[in-house]
């Protein structure tokens, strides 16, 4: 196990206080890692993305979730401050917080999306970038997963999860997110309980083309599973405050930072595509697509090719 060396709260503002920790070599080169989700939180299997001896590993819970505060988990919460922009904001103010001038960002899924977004508003404090499970959000991308693609493969699961939002009533992702969004504030709990276990089990069922018996593990914990869902039902209704395709229009902002993507052939939330589409617009970037593999946080090929991506940037 990699312990932790030292860890606390940073407020960022807003009322809000941010969970972060160090482990590994404090004389290292830095890294920071970037949950999925958003709202998935920080796990000690993150750590172990790294070679404890070569980096310095800053991981942290992004606003909301986790042990950062307050915590996201009832309809009562105000989300208003919590934001794509407003997490990029709190990653600069953590690098300056813990004097670390350049640093490796690493993101998986969601991660990937806030890796992109920050490292296009601040180029020159990532000395690399080693992505998974692209995650660009597109509208395109939306309506794979929310608006009846992947449903294609998921017929059963697709039902369940659209019916608990009105059934053949609801046409396409914004429509489905809009309904869902309506679930979670509703004044009676039922409701908002059963809205919060629909979505999470179609989490669960397109983690891969091929789900492991564990893919619903993650969601047991039920603050977790309604912390996650407020939160996601929240980025995607306001499309992560992002203009449409901003992130590959605006991989030229990237220039000279060297890259890994890493995808899942058999990834049904996050298709290969985006990886694709991304590399091609970004040539600092090398694609890894790895044949079997699912989705980033529940496949260990693809948490294989993480670290050997961050023992190469280590190896120089």
């Amino acid at each position: 196990m990699i312990e932790p060396y030292a860890h606390g709260l940073l407020d960022v503002g807003d009322g809000q206080r941010v969970y972060w920790e160090e482990c590994g070599n404090p004389g290292g080169a830095p890294a920071v890692v970037l949950h999925g989700g958003p709202a998935a939180g920080c796990s000690p299997a993150h750590r172990t993305l790294f070679d404890p001896a070569a980096y310095r590993i800053v991981l942290l819970d992004q606003r909301g979730c986790g042990r950062s505060t307050p915590r996201v988990a009832d309809e009562h919460s105000d989300l208003s401050a919590n934001h794509t922009w407003a997490l990029v904001d709190d990653l600069e103010r953590l690098r300056a917080d813990r004097g670390i001038e350049r640093w490796l960002v690493l993101g998986g899924s969601w991660g990937s999306t806030l890796g992109l977004a920050y490292a296009q508003a601040h180029p020159s404090r990532v000395t690399a970038l080693v992505l998974a499970s692209i995650a660009l959000l597109r509208p395109d991308d939306d309506d794979w997963l929310y608006g009846g693609g992947a449903a294609r493969f998921f017929p059963e699961a697709w039902a369940a999860f659209s019916a608990a939002a009105g059934g053949a009533g609801v046409a396409g992702a914004r429509e489905l997110i809009e309904a869902y969004h309506r679930l979670l504030h509703d004044p009676d709990p039922a409701v908002r309980d059963g809205a919060v276990a629909a979505w999470c089990a179609w989490e669960a069922a397109t983690l891969s083309l091929h789900p492991g018996p564990h893919a619903s593990t993650a969601f047991a914990d039920p603050l977790f599973a309604e912390t996650f869902v407020r939160i996601v039902v929240h980025y995607f209704r306001h499309g992560a405050w992002l203009a449409d395709d901003q992130l590959v229009r605006e991989a030229g902002r990237l220039h000279g930072i060297p890259g890994v993507l890493v995808a899942g052939r058999a990834d049904m939330q996050t298709p290969v595509q985006a990886a694709w589409d991304l590399a091609r617009a970004w040539p600092d970037a090398r694609l890894v697509v790895v044949d079997g593999a699912g989705h980033v946080s529940a496949d260990a090929g693809l948490a294989t090719e993480l670290r050997r991506a961050t023992d190469a940037f280590a190896a120089g």
